[in-house]
């Protein structure tokens, strides 16, 4: 993981969630890459396999962070005994509940605070305003450096990178500059050489994954 501790999940978040509302910008594309990040971060950690269109649980040893070892519990489960099953269906599935984990993990870094409130009186909401924005503007910081900057990347920066590119957030993490400009640069370093092969190989291969369901999804939306 990154020098602070925050994994992949939650760096994508840190860039969805709006510093002074708390609410989510892009929250469903962001939520498959943020689903897709947590699953990354478990291959890195070897306790997970992605290999094509499938993953695998290798070693369900707790790693020692909260937000991996229980979406790590929650993707064992889901297996049922199987040796493996399709990465878009856990993307389907989990996206949803991996935003919610990433966000109480910030929320337990004192990164952001959670607020609540009703809407009419009546319906629970809850934002998710910031609350330390150091961690955020060393990401901020890294990502510019590599994507503006040419800087090489860490295999860890490669893989959120490429999951911002498949996802199409790239104006979460570069709200100011030319799409197609920052695309292009995504696009060369996703398709670099910056990762051991195994590592390499999965980023593709999750990437592929986001494309699809982030794709079956705009599909359904206009249909």
């Amino acid at each position: 993981m990154a020098g602070t501790g925050v994994t992949l999940g939650e760096e994508i978040m840190l860039l969805s969630l709006d510093d002074e509302s708390g609410w989510a910008k892009s929250r469903q594309a962001a939520g498959w890459a943020v689903a897709g990040g947590i699953l990354l971060e478990l291959v890195m950690a070897e306790r997970v396999s992605v290999t094509g269109a499938y993953l695998g649980v290798l070693d369900s040893t707790p790693t020692g962070e909260p937000l991996l070892d229980g979406r790590l519990a929650q993707l064992e489960a889901w297996m049922k005994g199987r040796s493996k099953r399709r990465v878009t269906d856990w993307l389907t599935k989990d996206h949803t509940k991996a935003v919610g984990a990433a966000v109480q993990r910030l929320s337990e870094r004192g990164l952001v605070t959670e607020e609540r409130h009703k809407v009419l009186g009546l319906f629970p909401v809850r934002r998710y305003p910031e609350a330390d924005g150091s961690t955020e503007r060393e990401l901020r910081e890294r990502l510019t450096a590599t994507v503006l900057g040419k800087a090489d990347p860490d295999e860890r920066t490669a893989g959120l990178l490429a999951l911002l590119h498949s996802a199409k957030l790239h104006r979460l993490a570069f709200p100011e500059q030319p799409r197609k400009e920052v695309a292009q640069r995504m696009a060369e370093i996703t398709a670099g050489e910056w990762a051991g092969e195994s590592v390499r190989l999965a980023i593709r291969d999750m990437q592929a994954a986001v494309i699809a369901v982030t794709a079956a999804t705009m599909a359904a939306a206009v249909a």
